[in-house]
């Protein structure tokens, strides 16, 4: 069976257990240091129980882990914690199964995402969004756009990872609600100006390509520490995080797939112009 990660709280555990293997401890000797059972210690590394923050300050301080590796893990502590603040106010409307994939966003050395139907979320234009929330029925548009608009900033990190996309033509052609020239033109637009960042690839899968099928829309999200890699799949009740290593391997060769029947960069770059071209002229007719 697949090992599925459903919350922060398996995440932290098993930065946890990396941190105390790597500071050469034991589970009992962690138990020593918290004044608790070994086998809390063992549910706490698994996932299957909380853990105060104090008790994470604790083992960190205990494995000798400093500075921004231990502000990172007591931030995912204080998510895996439901603490408020983080998600509260207007990101309280992001789902508590999309928190995690927001959470490890950031820290990510490659991510690597296939839509075949939409835009995906860091690359949509605010005009877009409004589109989208507003024809879905949404009630509270304008935080869904700030939190949306808040993703973004990932692509002004410092070290940014190399966040791959494909997109289908289908994406590129279907605007949320039915036709909008306007919407999609100041999408596409949106999309070469983000495609000039240097660790942005986009990539267009046409109708053309030569594939049998197509997968459903997944992102593969690789680490450069010891977080463990793994494959989010969103669905219409959720989302599912997978990291067993062979469920891992088929969705990378699925992403090769249809890397080597998408277009190269500057060929969806000209894809992109003659699409805005066609979505000009729409718009005055």
């Amino acid at each position: 069976m697949a090992s599925t990660v459903t919350s922060r709280r398996k995440q932290l555990g098993n930065e946890l257990r990396h941190a105390r293997a790597a500071a050469g401890f034991t589970q009992q000797q962690v138990a020593d240091v918290l004044g608790c059972t070994q086998g809390k210690v063992n549910k706490i590394e698994s996932g299957a129980v909380g853990v105060k923050l104090g008790d994470v300050r604790a083992m960190l301080e205990a494995f000798d882990v400093l500075g921004e590796e231990a502000e990172t893990l007591m931030g995912l502590a204080r998510a895996a914690a439901g603490q408020r603040g983080q998600w509260s106010g207007y990101r309280s409307v992001v789902p508590h199964w999309f928190r995690t994939f927001t959470d490890l966003e950031p820290a990510a050395a490659e991510i690597m995402t296939w839509h075949g139907e939409r835009i995906p979320g860091p690359l949509q234009s605010e005009h877009y969004m409004l589109k989208q929330f507003t024809e879905f029925g949404a009630t509270d548009v304008t935080s869904l756009v700030r939190n949306r608009l808040d993703r973004k900033a990932i692509f002004d990190q410092q070290q940014p990872p190399y966040y791959r996309f494909i997109i289908s033509e289908s994406a590129l052609r279907r605007a949320p609600g039915g036709h909008a020239p306007a919407v999609m033109l100041d999408q596409v637009e949106h999309l070469l100006d983000l495609e000039r960042r240097s660790r942005v690839y986009i990539h267009v899968l046409p109708f053309g390509a030569r594939l049998a099928a197509v997968p459903n829309d997944f992102t593969i999200m690789r680490f450069p520490d010891r977080t463990r890699d793994f494959v989010y799949v969103e669905h219409c009740a959720g989302g599912l995080y997978l990291d067993d290593v062979k469920d891992f391997q088929i969705f990378v060769d699925a992403w090769d797939r249809l890397r080597g029947a998408a277009l190269e960069r500057h060929e969806s770059r000209q894809f992109f112009k003659e699409l805005a071209e066609l979505y000009r002229g729409q718009m005055n007719t």
